[in-house]
């Protein structure tokens, strides 16, 4: 019996494989101390095999004791096997583009939604988050918007083999908090996730068909390894704060705005409504309400456990995790999450038959406050009175002002819970040939409620519980999904055939009710809606969506050197009407390594060289359901006692498919044995035959019919990634990966585009994420107003005739810069991410209102001959400012630099040297969104809707027990 421990010359390698050379069915891994054991001969030889380091040959020689080091080998991530859906590729064979990020990277970060971690980290993958709100969004762009609906450019999300749907599950009224509705992803735990793999061509996505138009994002979760029981627990804690405030005017300037906008306005008596000015309130008075609404501390709590092991045969994984975050607004509001995820891999002693089970469960609770104060905090005058009066209560200030803290009692509530099961069966019927199966399913359930009870309002407006109310949202979605597939792969002559057949059934159920109801005799009774006077119910539907479809994938490799991929998919979606329920898509794609060729082969600075190439179709049935069909549902009005029908939706049954085509040149470049890797790509996506709703005249009694419209979106880009092994030893590694893409979108075609309703929204060869502006011109120095272009020659300023300049929002750039190092048992680990772009600046209305004003704004037109930035002050009196105040903020002055870089993630962390092997300990301290380097003046520029929470810079620190 051999026994010893393995190493990479300071920490134990867990998971090493161990064999003996020329026995079949002789192998052992390395348990978490690195340690082995394995029956041996005295005359055999271990093969000692782990990913990242060279493949060890150890003769035995008798002895029974072998300590093994092994040592790094940075041309090992060629030999890494990519998850591409269906079928696995080695990272140096595949001729897609694929990127990919794991469990390493992800541990670094302390956020709870999946799409967080991949901010920064991939080409071509535009994540922004929308709020920092616990339990808010993000949105995902891969390689840029394909459809006119901003709904409908969301990729396909697959865990463990099953489709994950991330349509929204809120409700408009029930999640108010947040810019957008509330998104499943959350559900998604990003510690039980071993690797997320992202497809983005044709020759990677064409494989899924109409669901690979926007992208894949494969999610692979953690699985157990042969090897003792191992058991680990993470316990952290932490601090959340808004990463910038905005500069706004203190009181002393704020009052002087408000005087200077009297004086303009030539009013001499103040009215009696203008308490901040008027001395109704303390002049002398100061409140930064930022500090006083959002400038509080979100308190983080993380637990993790996880037991794994298992035999050569069996392995398993149990873990659950809890997590809890409050928010930076005042009160006691909490977000909790929690879950459990188990995985079961088995396989017979021939290894014929092989058996993968894995399941999720997730469950959110969520207590919020229905509205942001973000914008109070911005809006509220300096000088505006307490929020508390001397007993402790809300202070109304006998009625002259709307204390922002009256809405905290009107609370938005939700509860989330998620479950996700997949079982993989798969039986080698004879040599490389193997059938399997994959069973899915997924259940989701959500109750969201939203309360407005009187005691927002202040008393001595005499409101009751009789004017209450209650919003209800109750969202269910569940699906099963069936996959058999047959694959066969053969080695003869010199190359390598692979041939993939299978199919996909599926079917998902959604059911929503909104409700509302008002109208109580004790607000103590509000959540219950049976005990409201009015009750209605504001929508109750249930939609079924059916898919099959059928694919196949032809895979030949002849001499490592020249590689042949082709995919097809045959889709069928009941989202069609009869003649248009199938299409076909598929994809080729090819690669030359041309380093294996025989003039290249050794050489001593060119490791590795790959052109690849692909081209293919894709396609898109993001419409919803029902939607080709001749629709009603119920009006909910009583007429002689009977609840009528009311039509909903037109019939169109030539109601078709999005078709994206994908085209990709890549080149991939490897030098000194890949301590300097690079990767560039060119890509060119066209969406075409458009799902859209086309409008139509009132008079139809219909506002659109749901139709193909002919109009191509174009994008195209440039990505580029940059890996380098700056140090590679024996106690410091240094390793840096910097990734940049340069995005292009472009409206190519859109017939009649002059006489359709969209004219005023989009332009031929222009992005379809843009704002058409007023042309900003100055400030007339006689009268002090912002100025506009006449852009048609009318001479006249209106709208939209004048409103033609086109502002583009779309980022002109993205990427990141992570750098890994350890020495010895310290491990440091820090991501810069960096984007170029433009957007809107906080809009703050008319300067010389009852509102605060950004700093800026101080440098304001006076008198005539001034150069002022900003136009002159009024309180609203002078009609000229008004008017030229509002085509102000709908011109390109309000669109400014909102570039950055942000340091978006540091790791650091210790393995403390404990002297017993049975157990490893790990500290670690985190932070996200530390530091911000901006020209953006107006808070953070990371938003897609202003006057929203930003996102929270984050701090904590842990503790890792491994035994």
């Amino acid at each position: 019996m051999v026994h010893g421990t393995i190493t990479d010359g300071t920490n134990p390698l867990p998971g090493v494989t161990i064999a003996l050379k020329g026995k079949t069915n002789s192998g052992t891994i390395s348990d978490y101390n690195g340690q082995y054991s394995i029956a041996a001969a005295v005359s055999d030889t271990l093969i000692v095999s782990f990913i990242g380091f060279k493949t060890a040959l150890i003769p035995i020689k008798g002895r029974q004791a072998i300590n093994i080091e092994l040592e790094y080998d940075t041309m090992a991530l060629q030999e890494v096997r990519v998850n591409a859906g269906y079928y696995t590729v080695k990272e140096s064979e595949r001729t897609g583009s694929i990127s990919r990020i794991t469990a390493k990277d992800i541990e670094t970060q302390p956020v709870t939604n999946v799409l967080a971690t991949l901010q920064g980290r991939m080409a071509g993958v535009n994540v922004t988050q929308t709020t920092g709100v616990p339990g808010g969004g993000f949105e995902i762009q891969i390689r840029g918007q394909n459809s006119i609906r901003r709904d409908a450019n969301a990729p396909l999300y697959i865990i463990d083999g099953v489709p994950y749907a991330s349509d929204p599950i809120g409700y408009a009224q029930t999640s108010t908090v947040f810019p957008t509705t509330t998104s499943p992803l959350n559900s998604i735990n990003p510690d039980a996730i071993e690797s997320i793999e992202i497809l983005k061509d044709a020759d990677a996505t064409a494989i899924y068909g109409s669901r690979g138009a926007n992208g894949v994002v494969l999610i692979t979760t953690k699985k157990g390894k042969e090897g003792k029981t191992k058991f680990t627990l993470t316990a952290s804690s932490g601090a959340g704060t808004v990463t910038k405030f905005m500069k706004l005017m203190d009181t002393g300037q704020y009052l002087s705005m408000r005087r200077q906008a009297f004086v303009n306005d030539g009013i001499t008596t103040y009215p009696a409504s203008d308490y901040d000015i008027n001395g109704t309130w303390d002049q002398n008075r100061y409140t930064d309400w930022q500090k006083e609404l959002i400038g509080g501390t979100a308190l983080i709590t993380d637990l993790q456990g996880t037991i794994s092991g298992g035999s050569k045969y069996t392995q398993f994984l149990l873990s659950g995790n809890y997590h809890t975050e409050s928010t930076v607004f005042p009160g006691d509001f909490l977000y909790k999450k929690g879950g459990a995820q188990f995985s079961l891999n088995h396989q017979s002693e021939d290894g014929k038959f092989r058996l993968v089970f894995s399941s999720g469960y997730t469950a959110q609770n969520n207590d919020l406050p229905a509205n942001d104060l973000t914008y109070d905090s911005r809006s509220l005058a300096p000088n505006a009175p307490a929020l508390y009066d001397a007993a402790g209560n809300l202070n109304w200030e006998k009625g002259t002002w709307e204390n922002p803290l009256r809405n905290l009692p009107a609370q938005q509530e939700s509860i989330t819970k998620d479950l996700l099961a997949n079982t993989i069966l798969s039986y080698e019927i004879i040599p490389d040939l193997v059938l399997k199966s994959s069973f899915g399913y997924s259940d989701l359930q959500h109750v969201e409620s939203r309360i407005t009870p009187s005691t927002i309002y202040n008393p001595s407006l005499g409101y009751t519980s009789v004017d209450s109310n209650i919003f209800l949202n109750n969202t269910k979605r569940s699906s099963w999904i069936i996959e058999p597939q047959v694959n066969w792969e053969k080695k003869f002559g010199g190359g390598k055939l692979g041939i993939l057949l299978g199919g996909t059934f599926q079917q998902q159920t959604t059911s929503r009710l909104f409700q509302s109801g008002s109208g109580f005799s004790s607000n103590s009774l509000i959540h219950d809606l049976a005990s409201a006077t009015t009750r209605q119910v504001i929508l109750s539907d249930e939609t079924i969506y059916k898919y099959q479809a059928f694919f196949g994938r032809i895979n030949y490799n002849w001499h490592d050197r020249y590689i042949v991929n082709l995919t097809a998919r045959r889709d069928g979606s009941s989202r069609f009407g009869p003649g248009n329920q199938y299409a076909n898509f598929g994809a080729i794609g090819v690669a030359w390594l041309f380093t294996n060729e025989s003039f290249l082969k050794g050489s001593s600075w060119f490791s590795f060289g790959k052109l690849r190439s692909s081209y293919g179709t894709t396609g898109s049935d993001q419409i919803g359901d029902y939607q080709f069909l001749n629709t009603y549902n119920s009006s909910g009005i009583n007429y002689q006692n009977s609840i009528g029908l009311q039509p909903t939706r037109l019939f169109n049954p030539d109601f078709g498919w999005e078709i994206n085509k994908k085209w990709e040149a890549a080149i991939e470049l490897g030098f000194f044995a890949d301590r300097i890797f690079l990767t560039g790509a060119w890509y060119q996506n066209r969406s075409s035959n458009q799902l859209v709703g086309i409008p139509l005249p009132g008079t139809t009694g219909f506002t659109q019919i749901q139709a193909n419209l002919d109009a191509t979106v174009q994008n195209t880009g440039l990505e580029f990634t940059l890996r380098t092994v700056n140090f590679f030893n024996k106690h410091f590694n240094w390793v840096s990966s910097f990734n940049v893409s340069i995005a292009r979108n472009e409206l190519i075609a859109f017939p009649n585009l002059n006489s359709s309703t969209y004219k005023n929204t989009y332009r031929i060869g222009e992005p379809l994420n843009i704002l058409l502006r007023y042309k900003y011109i100055g400030i007339d120095p006689t009268t002090g107003t912002y100025q506009f272009e006449d852009q048609n020659n009318d001479g006249k300023l209106s709208s939209p005739d004048d409103r033609q300049t086109v502002v583009n929002l779309n980022p002109d750039y993205f990427g990141g810069l992570q750098n890994q190092l350890s020495y010895k048992q310290w491990k440091l680990d820090f991501l810069f991410q960096f984007v170029k772009q433009r957007n809107q600046s906080y809009a703050s209305g008319l300067a010389g209102l009852m509102i605060n004003q950004p700093e800026r704004l101080i440098n304001n037109w006076q008198q005539s001959g001034d150069l002022g930035s900003y136009q002159i002050y009024s309180a609203g009196n002078n009609t000229n400012a008004v008017t030229a105040q509002s085509r102000y903020g709908s011109s390109d002055a309000t669109i400014v630099d909102a570039s950055y870089v942000r340091l978006k993630t540091v790791a650091l962390s210790y393995a403390v040297p404990i002297n017993s092997k049975a157990i490893q300990c790990t500290i670690m301290l985190q932070g996200q969104n530390l530091l911000t380097f901006t020209p953006y003046d107006d808070g953070d520029p990371e938003f897609t809707t202003r006057g929203y929470l930003p996102p929270l810079k984050i701090v904590t620190a842990g503790i890792q027990l491994t035994f």
